[in-house]
């Protein structure tokens, strides 16, 4: 059985914590692949500062030569926001029922989740991957505790089939965050090793992040 890992967001721009992030799971689960998704029109998130083409150029430096990572487009194709669900049913119309898909989410968004367009179906399509960090919050919201009970598996390793398990994975804490490169590059600060290198040169050709003249 192929195994496929999703790790979506609006990269404005893609940082360390991410890459870092993506590689650590996609080694400890042995994935096949791990799909860095762009969103277009993040429905949680205000409207990204740069434009969906230069993030995604940004997203193909930073994983170009870095198997198994790579990129994937379908969100930037869509004229509508950036359902999850949307991606999940479209994965599995191109991959077929047999592939393990795994949904990378870190807590605060798995948190969140009740809120997302169609939650509840997300399980249908895929095993959902909470990204840890020893300095995240310990209570779920009550909307998502039965689903936890039911749901949940003790060693993350261990899931089985294609899609409906939850699975917690311990994470390398690295305080990094979009806000704060874009905050740094304003105030006319370095993001070096923040970035990947490819990322910083692309930001600096094209003036990305600087405050308004």
């Amino acid at each position: 059985m192929r195994r496929i890992g999703i790790f979506g967001g609006t990269f404005d721009p893609v940082h360390i914590g991410h890459l870092r992030s993506a590689l650590e799971v996609a080694e400890l689960f042995r994935l096949d692949e791990l799909r860095l998704i762009p969103s277009a029109r993040p429905p949680h998130r205000g409207t990204p500062q740069v434009s969906a083409e230069q993030r995604l150029a940004m997203v193909e430096l930073a994983v170009a030569g870095v198997p198994p990572l790579m990129v994937d487009d379908r969100e930037l194709k869509r004229d509508r926001p950036s359902y999850t669900i949307d991606t999940l049913e479209s994965l599995r119309a191109e991959l077929g029922s047999e592939v393990q898909l795994f949904l990378l989410v870190g807590w605060d968004a798995f948190c969140g989740l009740p809120s997302w367009h169609r939650w509840e179906e997300l399980l249908r399509h895929c095993h959902i991957l909470v990204l840890q960090r020893p300095d995240a919050g310990n209570e779920a919201p009550e909307a998502l505790r039965d689903l936890l009970a039911a749901r949940t598996v003790n060693d993350p390793l261990s899931i089985e089939g294609s899609a409906g398990q939850i699975g917690f994975v311990w994470q390398t804490p690295l305080a990094v965050s979009a806000t704060q490169i874009r905050r740094l590059r304003a105030e006319g600060r370095s993001v070096r090793y923040l970035v990947p290198d490819s990322v910083l040169a692309y930001i600096h050709a094209h003036g990305l992040y600087r405050a308004p003249n």
